[in-house]
């Protein structure tokens, strides 16, 4: 049994770097493709602000929502877990494959899903946190967008005046300060997740004992690991999206990626603090359409952006059906 468990523990690290490797684009494409940073230093960047988010944002509220606001916490044994990470695992590897810039959180989600249901039916569904995730599958990307937008019709009205070279001297710097913010917001999201599936097994396998059922302790031991795998996934990069993200959807200079990194990161923030576990793929995609747009509505790839939500539509129930099978196969043979 402990051996099960450290096993899946590892498991869980891997999908966490897989994580960040895989929204590493999520992170550095708007600052590499602007030229701000190199790819190495980007990554260097984006993994360190990462980490810091461990001890910003104490507060948790996304792994509690994963841990037991989506399914029926008594019934998330080892086998779900494991089941729900080869899910996940599965799903990123394909659309890294592809350079489909997919959900990495919601694929968890999926086969989270997909896992207890296999296990205990419709009935493990906690019906009302899907239905906030849900909700937010459409609001993350269109509030980043909405923002993106906003603000660099804002900046393009206070310095139409002034030249665009020394504008976009000055906002390389500030692509700095905006990229750093949307990685603390990108860790404070999307590490929280593989914390809370985590804890809820040591709760479960009473590795971890509670006061009560609606405590959810989350410990040092488990936070700083998952901190340092999806740091250390972001430094390695999925490059195969940064160039989707950074250079397919539109074309980006230092404000434009200034005006997406801010926005996305603002929505990332709002969102953790408020426990709702939202795909910060789909929210900085957002938010580089909505800069994009200002420009003219044709500098937006539409096609490719369309392709991308097809991906985001099929992310949860191709990851559940994985996760499903999973957990056939692991209740067949342990």
């Amino acid at each position: 049994m402990v051996t099960l468990i450290i096993f899946i523990v590892f498991i869980a690290l891997v999908f966490d770097f897989l994580n960040g490797f895989h929204d590493s684009a999520n992170s550095i494409a708007t600052i590499v493709s602007t030229r701000v940073l190199t790819p190495r230093k980007a990554v260097l960047w984006a993994a360190f602000f990462n980490f810091l988010a461990a001890f910003l944002f104490t507060g948790h509220n996304v792994a509690k929502t994963i841990g037991k606001g989506l399914v029926t916490p008594t019934l998330v044994n080892e086998y779900v877990i494991l089941a729900a990470l080869l899910g996940a695992i599965a799903w990123n590897i394909i659309t890294w494959y592809f350079g489909i810039p997919s959900s990495s959180s919601h694929a968890l989600m999926g086969g989270l899903g997909g896992a207890a249901i296999m296990r205990a039916g419709f009935g493990s569904i906690v019906w009302s946190g899907w239905i906030k995730t849900l909700i937010f599958i459409v609001i993350a990307p269109v509030l980043g967008m909405v923002l993106g937008f906003g603000m660099m019709m804002l900046l393009m009205w206070l310095f139409h005046k002034h030249p665009s070279s020394k504008i976009n001297g000055v906002f390389r710097k500030l692509q700095l300060v905006s990229a750093a913010l949307y990685s603390l917001g990108h860790g404070a999201n999307d590490a929280q997740k593989t914390m809370g599936i985590i804890t809820i097994m040591l709760i479960n396998a009473q590795f971890i004992q509670t006061s009560g059922p609606d405590d959810f302790p989350i410990k040092w031991w488990i936070i700083i690991p998952c901190y340092t795998a999806i740091s250390i996934g972001t430094m390695f990069g999925g490059w195969r999206i940064v160039k989707t993200m950074g250079q397919k959807v539109t074309k980006l200079k230092p404000v434009g990626g200034f005006c997406a990194e801010t926005a996305g990161a603002f929505t990332l923030l709002i969102t953790a603090f408020s426990g709702i576990a939202v795909s910060t793929t789909h929210t900085i995609t957002g938010a580089i359409m909505g800069v994009g747009a200002t420009k003219r509505m044709s500098a937006v790839k539409w096609g490719l952006a369309g392709r991308i939500v097809v991906a985001w539509i099929i992310t949860i129930p191709a990851s559940a059906l994985v996760s499903a099978g999973s957990y056939w196969i692991i209740e067949q043979f342990l």
